[in-house]
């Protein structure tokens, strides 16, 4: 009987993409911290828009290379369109010869809580502020009937974590009635009470609608980053890479 050896298969982290250059060097950051995080893990970027290397061009440089197991991990906080439509047919497209599992999208996990607190106190607050500060979770927006219910149950289940109230928020112009924008949301936590309000944007990189976001919180008193590179995204996508991508046996030089 020949030796068996763990294959592991490669992670393959699709991006949406941008054309605001931020965007594409933030996933760069957070696939490195994944590197560090893991080392020995092969792990590409590939995007569905704007930026190279396109998802397809990785895939087919890696079956060329002759890998076969893949895990194909969004690079999303909801499961929406992207995860249900434009990933799935990117996938099917790619070479035969690729055994390619789609991981979970990253959210909804209290690892992405964990991430948006560090970038509220990374903006100046403190976690004996919490008891006196609102907070907008400020999110791209959807018109996704799931997505939407899934930042609204995260804003509630952050609520109880100590702060004052929190309430989500939707920067996309198709963002569905009786959601605010970021700009209504601070105004209804001052009209509130809380001493403080503050902005947290539940989005990954910058770009066209955390821009907007930003905007948006111009009257807040914080505004904290994009989760980016944050080291609990990073422990995130290895997770979600974890549950699906399970290493196969193979014989030894077979």
């Amino acid at each position: 009987m020949k030796p068996v050896r763990s294959v592991r298969p490669v992670l393959v982290v699709v991006a949406h993409g941008s054309r605001d250059p931020r965007h594409a060097a933030t996933v760069h950051a957070l696939v490195e911290r994944v590197r560090a995080e893991r080392p020995g893990l092969r792990v590409e970027t590939g995007f569905l828009d704007f930026n190279l290397p396109s998802v397809q061009g990785v895939l087919e440089s890696l079956a060329a290379q002759g890998v076969r197991e893949v895990v194909a991990l969004p690079l999303l906080l909801t499961r929406a369109f992207h995860a249900k439509a434009d990933i799935p047919a990117v996938l099917r497209e790619a070479p035969a010869r690729l055994r390619i599992r789609q991981a979970d999208v990253l959210g909804p996990s209290p690892l992405l809580l964990t991430a948006l607190e560090r970038r509220l106190y990374e903006a100046g607050l403190t976690p004996a502020d919490k008891s006196s500060t609102g907070v907008v979770l400020a999110s791209a927006g959807s018109t996704d009937p799931e997505a939407i219910a899934v930042i609204a149950e995260i804003a509630r289940e952050w609520r109880h974590t100590g702060w004052c109230a929190v309430r989500p928020a939707f920067a996309s112009a198709g963002s569905p009635a009786g959601f605010p924008r970021t700009e209504d949301a601070v105004r209804e936590l001052r009209a509130l009470g809380c001493a403080r309000v503050a902005v947290a944007p539940y989005v990954l990189a910058p770009g066209f609608l955390p821009d907007r976001i930003a905007r948006g919180a111009a009257a807040a008193d914080v505004l904290a980053d994009v989760l980016g590179p944050a080291p609990e995204v990073a422990r995130l996508l290895l997770e979600r890479y974890d549950a699906a991508g399970a290493p196969v046996l193979a014989a030894v030089g077979a």
